[in-house]
């Protein structure tokens, strides 16, 4: 039996290959939605992701008869571990055949390389932050992905507990129709906590709002508050923050943004981001803008949306959660999705532990399609 074999990835052809492993290892599978390469290539790059100013990284390939039959990253995230404690190393981008010595051989090199910089858990799926794709997926293998979100086949958390990992923590996604009408308990809520907190709907009118007015660094500010005491966050940088304002904010439908500010101080307490499903778009380029990549994406964001809307994320100022201000992002999104032609609308994976922020769905026709998980193992 041939053994197998770790290398690290140290040159562009290596990490050509630690990208295109997922491409082959899903060709032709209905669920699966890949990356884009760029985006990727960015990711790896300390010049251009900020969080590698505060985390540490190595990529790793495994081979099997000089073929590439496995990827894996290790991280430690540094600002987390100091948050909560702990000293963790984290696995991500993790795919392999179906071979128990493959995913060990894997799990395995991230381990070692923990313990030597003094790490005494193992943990993931996880990127080097909360803004990367995390949670393996345990439950919905015949579900469409999302843009946000990791797929795997079965076969990879069987592989995770014969290597003796256990569950770590949970995320469930939603997925629900777009009602004809904003149901009566948000509408009647909304009005009730306008009045009584002196709140206003802002939306964004372009630019000038984003970066003049500083709308983008309010966003993330609140995010940072309001998802601190989550699993495993760790606060963005102002680096982080500029980059996620310049990159993707003058990319976002401003339609499907929806602001609650404070009348008197123009303080943000609450944001809904939302954008249309490029999930089809994606599967079409196949990771790649050329030839025609670009064509499909644009096509599906600008002239012919897909059915689905992407809830990417929800953020309410901690004072004011549990009072009703989450009603007033769903009152004044609903009828915009129904005016675009939505029929359906999936949230991005929320902890199963996370009981406030999965009481806002409550009013609404939802299922549960699809769980992940993150696995813990302690290093000895």
């Amino acid at each position: 039996m041939s053994e197998v074999t770790i290398r690290e990835v140290s040159s562009k052809k290596d990490l050509d290959a630690f990208i295109c492993f997922n491409y082959d290892l899903y060709k032709g599978n209905a669920y699966a939605v890949p990356d884009l390469y760029f985006d990727l290539v960015d990711t790896f790059n300390p010049k251009k992701n900020a969080s590698l100013e505060f985390c540490e990284m190595q990529l790793f390939l495994a081979y099997k008869d000089n073929k590439v039959v496995g990827r894996v990253g290790a991280f430690i995230n540094k600002r987390a571990n100091e948050t909560w404690n702990v000293k963790n190393v984290r696995f991500g981008w993790i795919d392999f055949v179906d071979d128990l010595d493959v995913s060990k051989a894997l799990l395995d090199s991230v381990a070692e390389w923990g313990r030597k910089r003094g790490m005494t858990a193992i943990q993931g799926p996880l990127g080097m932050t909360d803004m990367d794709p995390e949670g393996m997926l345990i439950e919905g293998f015949d579900q469409l992905g999302t843009m946000a979100t990791i797929y795997n086949y079965p076969y990879y958390p069987v592989h995770m507990e014969k290597y003796g990992m256990e569950k770590d923590a949970d995320w469930i996604e939603m997925k629900m129709p777009v009602p004809d009408k904003v149901p009566e308990k948000y509408a009647r809520v909304s009005e009730i906590t306008l009045k009584r907190h002196n709140l206003r709907i802002k939306k964004l009118e372009g630019k000038k709002d984003i970066f003049e007015r500083r709308y983008g660094q309010k966003i993330f500010d609140l995010i940072n508050e309001a998802y601190a005491p989550l699993f495993g966050y760790s606060k963005m940088t102002q680096r982080q923050i500029d980059g996620y304002v310049n990159t993707y904010m003058p990319l976002v439908d401003l339609r499907m943004v929806t602001l609650v500010e404070d009348c008197e101080t123009n303080e943000v307490v609450a944001v809904g981001i939302s954008m249309p499903s490029i999930v089809r778009a994606l599967q079409k380029a196949n990771g790649h803008l050329f030839p025609f990549g670009w064509f499909h994406l644009l096509k599906s964001l600008k002239w012919k949306h897909e059915e689905g809307v992407e809830l990417l994320l929800v953020a309410v100022k901690p004072e004011y959660q549990n009072k009703g201000v989450n009603a007033l992002l769903f009152a004044d999104l609903i009828p915009i999705y129904q005016k675009m032609g939505f029929k359906w609308a999936e949230t991005n994976p929320q902890l199963e532990l996370n009981v406030k922020g999965q009481a806002q769905w409550q009013y609404l026709d939802h299922t549960v399609p699809k769980r992940r998980r993150c696995f813990r193992k302690d290093l000895y």
